[in-house]
């Protein structure tokens, strides 16, 4: 009897660690699946898939972008040749301030776009991550300044699907609006103009995408 009672034990423990053991080979196979879903539109090499607007330098510099104001305090963008409709995006970054930056996405001109904030605005009072649109303002903003690392490197993650938008810095959502300005466009950066701004920098780490 006794016997049967360790055979049984046996065979449970061995059903359990299999199980067990297949679970985490299972989670492991979604977890690499989801990642091999995004790509990264920035090489980390060159400006290879984007265009400039403006007079604003971007170069590649140690494996980063980097993105200041040009002669005289000129600003200007940096976008993507592609156009992208529903997709999530994660942007990992950081800035030297005074800073006036943000992540465009669905840009079609400088009246039709979105753009995740990369500030700080003094009236209203919010912080990065901020959702603008040209036009309507903030549709939602980080009041919050807590969420920012000032010094160090953030992320930035932005969901957009049909006419719902998301925003996320440092895992905190800060934006979960519908708004129909605009359902597909560019992906790109911001130097912002002005002579208080001239000591901004953006440097980007890394920038993946999924469409969905």
């Amino acid at each position: 009897m006794l016997r049967k009672f360790i055979a049984a034990g046996c065979m449970i423990i061995l059903i359990l660690s299999t199980g067990c053991r297949k679970a985490v080979e299972d989670e492991k196979v979604a977890a690499d699946r989801t990642e091999a879903e995004f790509i990264q539109i920035f090489n980390g090499r060159d400006l290879t898939g984007w265009e400039t607007s403006g007079g604003a330098r971007w170069v590649v510099e140690d494996g980063l972008l980097v993105g200041t104001q040009g002669e005289n305090n000129a600003p200007g963008d940096l976008f993507t040749t592609d156009t992208y409709g529903d997709f999530l995006v994660t942007v990992t970054y950081r800035v030297e301030w005074p800073c006036n930056s943000g992540l465009w996405f669905r840009y079609q001109s400088p009246q039709k776009a979105y753009q995740a904030d990369i500030l700080e605005y003094k009236n209203p009072v919010c912080y990065s991550g901020t959702l603008y649109c040209p036009g309507k303002m903030f549709l939602a903003m980080n009041e919050d300044k807590t969420l920012v690392d000032r010094e160090g490197w953030n992320t930035i993650k932005v969901r957009a699907e049909g006419d719902h938008l998301q925003v996320w810095i440092n895992d905190h959502k800060v934006a979960d609006v519908h708004d129909d300005t605009t359902d597909s466009g560019k992906i790109g950066f911001q130097v912002h103009p002005g002579e208080q701004f001239g000591p901004m920098k953006i440097v980007v780490r890394e920038l993946l995408l999924k469409e969905l």
